[in-house]
């Protein structure tokens, strides 16, 4: 694969992260640089993590992984759309003001498993990876924060609404992992 080739990888892997970031900025109220912030940088730490290790396995993690990728996938999203559209319809004693540990880790990797992925077909071209990872990485951080505020422009919607537009989105996601 040539630069070319790699910057087009990091924009069809940062799409996700666009998509997911995007249902995130349409709920959060308050701590919007904090939490767009911790979203970016943790997509993009994934996006660029799983093709290092889809590179250095590229042999075994082929042959176990990708008959159930597309299942994880779909699980880890539909999880955290039923997650979302549940909270929708929950009373809201205070604003969500921060995005936890484990709904980072549970969107990083969910979004990055088709990074995994592309790390075997980087491995198997002989692409250089350090510079593949960073530009992905790169790519994922800034797709990540553009969906994140793009999100947050929308928010003059009715915030249930939105919330279950989020899990929808999520839930989407998941079956388009099926496919």
């Amino acid at each position: 694969m040539n630069l070319t080739d790699v910057i087009f990888l990091s924009a069809a892997l940062g799409i996700d992260c666009l998509v997911v970031s995007f249902s995130q900025g349409l709920i959060f109220t308050s701590s919007r640089i904090k939490n767009s912030s911790a979203l970016a940088f943790t997509m993009g730490f994934f996006q660029a993590l799983m093709p290092c290790i889809g590179y250095a396995a590229a042999g075994i993690v082929s042959t176990y992984i990708e008959p159930f990728s597309k299942w994880i996938v779909f699980t880890i999203f539909t999880a955290l759309a039923i997650k979302f559209i549940h909270e929708a319809f929950q009373q809201k004693e205070e604003t969500i003001c921060c995005i936890g540990l484990k709904c980072l880790i549970g969107l990083g990797l969910a979004t990055s498993i088709d990074a995994l992925g592309s790390g075997i077909n980087l491995h198997l071209t002989k692409t250089p990876l350090l510079h593949s990872a960073v530009l992905i990485g790169l790519g994922s951080i800034i797709m990540s924060l553009i969906g994140f505020w793009l999100g947050t422009f929308f928010k003059k919607l009715p915030s249930k609404s939105l919330e279950i537009t989020g899990g929808l989105i999520l839930l989407i996601l998941g079956i388009k992992g099926l496919f």
